[in-house]
């Protein structure tokens, strides 16, 4: 297992991680899985012997049954692990119950912490903008968290470039420790996170986690054009999160995938994280797992290095279309840096 630097911090995080909100399946999270402590603490047996040492969670899954039953599962070896989780989204039906106020995020702090059974959280994640709370008043919370010791460090996620860009810039002008992470979606089905978030992470130092590599399972394999996904599959219609953006270019994604796979002995799952594992400014892709066999063959991910030519195939079936100021930008940078600049997004040849 490759281990990588966290954004501008000193820490390091395997490039495969686990994701657990398939654990509790309380909710509208039952349909991604209901794993309980027993299958839990097996599924982190294989992820230790792989050397995984990143575990994603947060408080909203299953209304903290999966921070729970991860703090069962891990119990007697919460050194090898970091454990990361996240807050802003309700936990009760207050008016306070949510957001990014001072007062729920250190409540729900406190509650994370007694539900996984620890002294501290390696990575405690803002899950969303607020656009309530004045930034000040959150990064004050985050900051006296660490200083108490309760956090080690802190991220973002689902943020626009914009939102990062000001809270990076907000924590340095008061002095607060600043995020080190973001925890983004990003997918061969979906590659909006080139647009800004990758170079603004990349710019501000923040390191990348991916959330929903396979794009919720469309990039396993299982879905081909003009068949049926098979038993517990998933009729596209039915993706909600993440939306499915074009379903000609997912197919003719899917068929690269598969052909590349079946070249080297492998998945179209494994090639899709692997394409990942390669792209700049991520540290860790987050592999989320019903069953054993499932992620035992999605780890097999850590050890498939693509050739420069299956990338370029890869790129270029599933390359979005430039969005405005982009396409204009494109045309004019190489009057400053030269040719080789052209492209604001790996793989789109300069016009």
């Amino acid at each position: 297992m490759e281990y990588r630097q966290l954004g501008r911090s000193g820490l390091k995080v395997s490039a495969l991680a686990f994701g657990t909100a398939t654990f509790g399946g309380v909710g509208p999270l039952a349909k991604w899985g209901a794993t309980e402590t027993a299958q839990a603490r097996r599924l982190l047996d294989i992820c230790l012997e792989a050397g995984i040492n990143l575990i994603d969670t947060a408080n909203a899954y299953s209304r903290g049954r999966s921070e729970e039953i991860l703090g069962e599962a891990m119990a007697g070896r919460r050194e090898r692990l970091l454990v990361a989780t996240k807050v802003r989204f309700r936990m009760g039906e207050g008016p306070n119950d949510l957001g990014l106020s001072r007062a729920h995020v250190v409540a729900q702090c406190e509650a994370s912490l007694m539900r996984l059974g620890t002294d501290r959280i390696d990575l405690y994640q803002m899950h969303q903008w607020d656009g309530l709370t004045p930034l000040e008043e959150t990064l004050e919370a985050f900051d006296t968290l660490t200083r108490a010791g309760k956090i080690r460090y802190s991220g973002i996620s689902n943020f626009a470039g914009w939102q990062l860009v000001k809270i990076m810039a907000t924590a340095r002008a008061m002095g607060f420790v600043p995020p080190v992470a973001q925890q983004i979606y990003y997918s061969l089905e979906s590659r909006d996170a080139e647009y800004e978030l990758l170079p603004a992470g990349i710019d501000q130092g923040l390191g990348a986690l991916i959330w929903s590599p396979l794009a919720g399972g469309l990039l396993s394999g299982k879905y081909r054009r003009g068949k049926a996904p098979g038993e517990g599959g998933r009729h596209l219609n039915d993706w909600h999160e993440p939306p499915l953006s074009d379903e000609e270019r997912l197919y003719d994604t899917i068929e690269e995938l598969v052909a590349i796979a079946d070249g080297r002995g492998a998945s179209a799952a494994e090639v899709a994280l692997a394409w990942l594992l390669g792209r700049q400014g991520v540290a860790s892709v987050i592999l989320g797992a019903r069953t054993e066999d499932q992620l035992r063959r999605n780890l097999g991910a850590a050890d498939l290095v693509l050739a420069a030519a299956e990338r370029e195939r890869l790129d270029r079936v599933s390359l979005p279309r430039l969005i405005y100021p982009h396409w204009h930008q494109q045309r004019t940078i190489p009057d400053r840096l030269g040719p080789a600049a052209a492209s604001l997004i790996e793989g789109h040849p300069a016009e």
